[in-house]
């Protein structure tokens, strides 16, 4: 951890800084961050295919091993199938991956975008002309808040040691 955190409160470092460390701000944080996961309406494949490619990206061991659908049992995501550990597995290597469809996979190229090259991102006109074929406005939209939450708090977490302290019992009671 990169700020003081008292023995007792190891098991649940993120609800410390909820309480102790700029408690409006950490909480505004974490109410962005559960609005995204339980709003969001998108396919939860593409949904993590993203979020995932993210997290690499961030280096939060926490966020890699997050699962959507095993870690936020409160949330009711039935939109479109289940991931498996087989798709987490194949966004490691999203371009050439048979277990990806086109729009993961563009949902994918679109997180590594924002998160390695936004600059480059907003004059790729080819990636644009791409992208909206095959993508709504609506999901457009929704994928770049989800985007811009994940790439935000998870280079928090693990700019600050959370994902080094953090279970992910801990990350489901502070949502």
């Amino acid at each position: 951890m990169r700020v003081a955190l008292p023995e007792a409160h190891h098991q649940n470092p993120l609800g410390h800084l909820s309480e102790h460390y700029a408690p409006e701000i950490v909480n505004a944080a974490f109410g962005f961050s559960d609005v995204t996961y339980r709003m969001s309406k998108l396919p939860t494949r593409l949904f993590e295919g993203a979020r995932m490619r993210t997290a690499l990206i961030n280096g939060c061991q926490l966020c890699q091993n997050f699962r959507v659908l095993r870690d936020r049992p409160d949330i009711e995501r039935t939109n479109g199938p289940a991931p498996d550990e087989a798709f987490y597995a194949a966004v490691h290597e999203w371009r050439t991956s048979a277990v990806l469809s086109e729009r993961e996979k563009l949902a994918i190229e679109y997180a590594e975008k924002v998160g390695l090259d936004p600059q480059g991102l907003a004059a790729d006109e080819d990636f644009w002309a791409r992208y909206k074929a095959a993508l709504s406005d609506e999901e457009i939209v929704d994928l770049a808040f989800c985007v811009a939450v994940w790439m935000g708090l998870g280079r928090v977490a693990h700019v600050l040691g959370l994902d080094a302290v953090c279970a992910l019992p801990a990350l489901r009671e502070v949502a």
